[in-house]
């Protein structure tokens, strides 16, 4: 079934230079947003892995490794990252502080499509630094996005910061450069996973000081594809000049939460496309 063909879909905008609220368009979101917003998500997404914890930074380290990993099949991606949890102890924060030579074995055989074992091996060093000597991941991307009071800051800040850690170069195109007009697509869906917090208890809310209102579309191949069908998004590339269209589109329909519509694009995409 086309995403334009069912009878609820609102003719799509043609002219995205023209930022008007369209009513139908707005109800036809927030329909599918209310129907993918919800606990039953989490079940067929990457999102249950960082549920399967109660500690915060468990909870954060989980989200951000699977984040990285987060492309691809996503029952591939599922299983990975339940593996890489294992190798961890299930235990991701005590883990990174308390491991020992032979503990860092056990990850460096880790792969996930082009993140191998040497990737993973990195991003738990630079992961430990950043909890050891920058009061963690929270701090980090919150003194980024007070740097310039929005998500670009945030993302190039916690780049720095990341690989501050000596790393080899292969490693840094795991690291979405902004900067280089990348879309981040999951950067920002970890923070996404972070900030927002609806009560629908897909997303965490657990970070108080990046508004949910600075969140940017994790864009993806999905909710690209949806947001150029509906006429929101004009820019053929995925990259972060379309992130940044996209998302002033959805602040249209709700400045305070636009990302809330990440389900409903992403939702019509994987669930509903043909």
């Amino acid at each position: 079934m086309s995403i334009l063909s069912t009878t609820d879909s609102p003719q799509p905008i043609r002219d995205t230079s023209i930022r008007i609220p369209d009513v139908d368009m707005k109800s036809f979101l927030d329909a599918r947003v209310q129907q993918y917003n919800n606990v039953e998500f989490i079940h067929s997404d990457p999102v249950q892995i960082p549920h399967r914890f109660s500690r915060k930074e468990d909870i954060e380290i989980a989200a951000f490794l699977t984040a990285t990993i987060s492309w691809g099949q996503r029952k591939s991606i599922i299983n990975n990252a339940n593996r890489l949890m294992r190798l961890m102890d299930n235990s991701p924060y005590d883990f990174l502080m308390e491991a020992d030579a032979a503990d860092w074995k056990t990850v460096s055989g880790f792969v996930h499509r082009t993140f191998n074992g040497n990737d993973c091996l990195f991003f738990l060093e630079s992961l430990r630094n950043i909890y050891r000597h920058h009061h963690g991941l929270e701090t980090v991307f919150t003194n980024g996005y007070n740097n310039g009071e929005n998500i670009q800051s945030a993302l190039q800040h916690f780049r720095e910061v990341f690989l501050s850690t000596p790393h080899e170069v292969r490693v840094r195109k795991h690291v979405s450069d902004v900067s280089a007009n990348s879309s981040a697509k999951r950067l920002n869906m970890f923070l996404r996973w972070m900030v927002r917090n609806d009560d629908n208890q897909v997303d965490f809310g657990l970070w108080k000081n990046i508004p949910a209102s600075a969140l940017m579309l994790p864009l993806d191949v999905h909710t690209g594809n949806v947001a150029r069908g509906l006429g929101l998004l004009t820019r053929k590339q995925n990259d972060w000049k379309a992130v940044e269209e996209i998302t002033a589109a959805l602040r249209i329909f709700d400045a305070h939460d636009p990302i809330k519509y990440d389900y409903a694009l992403f939702g019509i995409g994987v669930f509903e496309g043909r």
